[in-house]
């Protein structure tokens, strides 16, 4: 069935950069129920049939691959489009329901695969906009269709005539000759009507329609506070020697950022979206530093319009109510029963097994940042503004390396055709194609065709890759249009991202965390080009939460790859490449820091599992209380290394779809690693291995059972060792 719900929008390795995630991931809260007080459509005067006959989200895009019409949508289209996508989406469904003929997997299943065309393509265009380039009139239409999405929802899967015939058709699907995919696909839909609480008794469903009408007004308000509190919370500076420390380039860029918001004459450094943000590895001044650190970690607690803590705390309880109307103890409970971890308490003893090594590394590595601040004479403790800053410090002595030293053979451009396009390329045949005759929504928006190893047209691709102020935070993934062999849609794909733009007339050069992001994005972008489904809702990263992220990481090995590492990284001036001993370097360096990495991604995924295995009626009252606490019961709190987000501005577990699902991350990075592994067991970058895991993994979607799939795949169950040795945590442990 066509779902405006359903999980497509995929974050980045939290290891790498901060994350995300779409609005339109009210996945995370199915809702229902119509507003009590209907509010007006924001839209132009005029007839329902003027808007209709002029709204180019009504038809079918004739662009290649049906591609949005952005050099036609305006902002009042998306309205009129959403509500007419319900309207006739719920008609249809409700023929499925009434209709006489006894329940068939064609007559029933089939026929909601086919629903909701109109509704998916503005809905997936509007959500799309909205995360990357929104502004008040889109926030506006959010606020006002995220309850009545979330209603359409629950008159779905509440329905219970519908219901009635998803079982029968699922009590007799080992009766008929279903293929693989088919006998999947009635599971997966029975599975989600009885998650969504098609089961419950009448009363229940009022409860449950009223819980997530609120969810999803909730999440809504959650992301515009944020969105809004990240852009209040930059650091503006009225002396340039306050950024003593940033290159000339970086300089120039702060300023244009100022001259953006009308600041003329300052200086303003934009926050990322995790605690720690990238200047404060080069500030020399240590209060610009604290002050930096401090407006990220208060974004969101400033007892303002934007202060986010009772949206966390009524989420947080709301979620925990709706567990356990739906039989669970808890949110985490219900949300992991079909992930590949199953349990809260699987994917905590990952985490916390983790813990001790990745916490006696990061005790070493503050050691170390302490005792060259005493060598200073700096006569200071060691704070977590100071980590970044003395962190490079180290990282300097110890290896003679710095980022300004990697930076100037790292020029985006190069990356992207030389790096993460050639290594595509080598190993599965694809070539790429920049269109320029496809309209985007914003200038910034590049847009490439994909062709297959046979010459073949495979899918669109576009990228959006530096930040603005009213994009959200992070990097994601997600599809304008989904590969399906039922309706013969090709997947159109797009990678959002938010490095720094550079100033007029400067090159575009990234840090290699950057890098990693760009290879690790094109990853999930891989898996939802590759996709060979016939079903969309098994189609392309429509797979488990902690499986999603295995193919996405698994691409950013690429990125140090010897053959294309010496293909991309090369000199933005002279095209010389990265001399040898700085390579080395790199390498030499690849473990460094990790016990910082490490601890703050256990963090951040042990406060998601704190939030999220409360019962019904224990909600904290003192957020901060409560996050110090957890992060001491589950003994990874290091005062130095706070977690990679708090609560506040948790995106990932708030409004993204990751809630109590964060650790996939690092449930993925074992497959990751592992799966790399027998790369290098088998000869590396070849074409053979490149299409054997695309005709074994990325292919299939959610065709079949993901451990089964990977088993299938690699030959046994995935093991931890690869992921302890990457991140040089083997010799920590006992």
């Amino acid at each position: 069935m066509t779902n405006v719900f359903r999980n497509a929008a995929i974050c980045p390795s939290p290891v790498v950069v901060s994350t995300v995630l779409l609005s339109a991931a009210m996945a995370c809260a199915p809702v229902a129920t119509t507003p009590s007080t209907p509010q007006p459509l924001v839209s132009p005067p005029g007839t329902s049939a003027q808007r209709e006959s002029s709204n180019p989200l009504f038809v079918e895009s004739n662009l290649p691959y049906h591609a949005p019409r952005f050099d036609l949508i305006r902002n009042e289209d998306y309205q009129p489009a959403l509500e007419e996508g319900m309207r006739q989406h719920l008609a249809e469904i409700d023929a499925i329901a009434k209709q006489m003929q006894p329940p068939t997997f064609d007559n029933t299943i089939v026929a909601m695969e086919r629903s909701g065309a109109l509704l998916t393509r503005a809905s997936k265009t509007f959500f799309g906009v909205v995360a990357a380039n929104t502004n008040d009139t889109l926030q506006k239409v959010q606020e006002i269709e995220a309850p009545r999405l979330a209603a359409h929802n629950d008159a779905i899967y509440l329905n219970d005539q519908l219901y009635q015939r998803v079982k029968s058709v699922y009590d007799h699907r080992n009766a008929e000759s279903y293929t693989p995919e088919q006998k999947r696909l009635v599971e997966r839909y029975h599975r989600d009507f009885v998650r969504a609480g098609a089961e419950l008794s009448e009363p229940d469903k009022a409860r449950m329609r009223a819980l997530n009408q609120e969810l999803s007004k909730l999440s809504t308000d959650f992301s515009n506070k944020l969105l809004a509190g990240t852009k209040a919370a930059a650091l503006v500076v009225d002396n340039v020697s306050e950024l003593d420390g940033l290159t000339a380039d970086e300089i120039k860029t702060a300023a244009q950022a100022a001259k953006d918001r009308g600041l003329t004459g300052k200086w303003v450094l934009p926050l990322r979206n995790t605690t720690q943000q990238p200047a404060q590895a080069e500030l020399k001044n240590r209060a610009v530093r604290q002050r930096l650190f401090e407006l990220s970690t208060t974004r969101t607690e400033r007892g303002d319009t934007n202060d986010t803590r009772a949206t966390i705390r009524r989420m947080a309880e709301l979620r925990a109510e709706k567990a356990k109307l739906l039989g669970y103890p808890t949110w985490a409970a219900y949300v992991l029963e079909p992930e590949g971890a199953k349990t809260p308490q699987n994917a905590i003893k990952l985490l916390t097994d983790l813990a001790p090594a990745a916490v006696a590394k990061a005790h070493a590595e503050a050691a170390d940042m302490q005792k060259l601040i005493d060598t200073e004479g700096g006569g200071f403790k060691l704070q977590p503004w100071d980590w970044q800053y003395y962190s490079e410090q180290v990282r300097r002595a110890k290896y003679n390396l710095d980022e300004s030293q990697i930076m100037p053979y790292f020029e985006l451009n190069d990356v992207l055709q030389n790096g993460v396009f050639f290594a595509a390329n080598r190993l599965y045949g694809i070539t790429f194609k920049e269109r320029h005759d496809i309209p985007v929504y914003h200038p910034d928006v590049r847009v490439f065709e994909v062709f297959d190893a046979n010459g073949h047209p495979l899918a669109l691709w576009y990228n959006d890759y530096f930040k603005r102020d009213n994009k959200s935070g992070g990097a994601w993934m997600d599809q304008w249009v989904d590969q399906s062999g039922l309706t013969g849609s090709k997947p159109v794909v797009y990678n959002v991202a938010n490095f720094t733009k550079p100033a007029p007339g400067q090159p575009a050069l990234l840090t290699f965390d950057d890098v990693t992001t760009m290879f690790h994005e094109f990853g999930h972008a891989l898996h939802g080009m590759f996709s060979n489904t016939r079903y969309p809702t098994l189609s392309g990263t429509n797979v488990p939460r902690d499986f999603v992220e295995f193919p996405s990481q698994f691409n950013e090995h690429w990125a140090l790859d010897p053959i294309v590492f010496a293909n991309y990284a090369k000199h933005y001036q002279t095209g010389a490449p990265m001399p040898a001993t700085l390579v080395d370097k790199i390498k030499q360096s690849g473990t460094f820091n990790q016990g910082f990495a490490t601890t703050e991604l256990l963090e951040a995924s042990l406060l998601d599992f704190a939030w999220h295995t409360l019962p019904a009626g224990s909600i904290p009252t003192d957020v901060d209380a409560f996050e110090a606490d957890a992060l001491k019961r589950y003994n990874v709190a290091v005062p130095e290394v706070p977690p990679r987000y708090r609560g506040t501005y948790f995106s990932h577990i708030w409004d993204g779809g990751y809630s109590a699902g964060y650790y996939a991350y690092t449930w993925s990075e074992v497959l990751d690693d592992d799966a790399y592994a027998w790369f290098k067991e088998h000869g590396g970058l070849t074409r053979e291995n490149g299409q054997r895991f695309r005709n074994m993994i990325l292919s299939r979607g959610g065709t079949e059972d993901a451990a089964t799939m990977y088993r299938n795949w690699r030959g046994r169950d995935p093991s931890v060792d690869a992921l302890l040795e990457q991140r040089g945590l083997k010799t920590i442990l006992p």
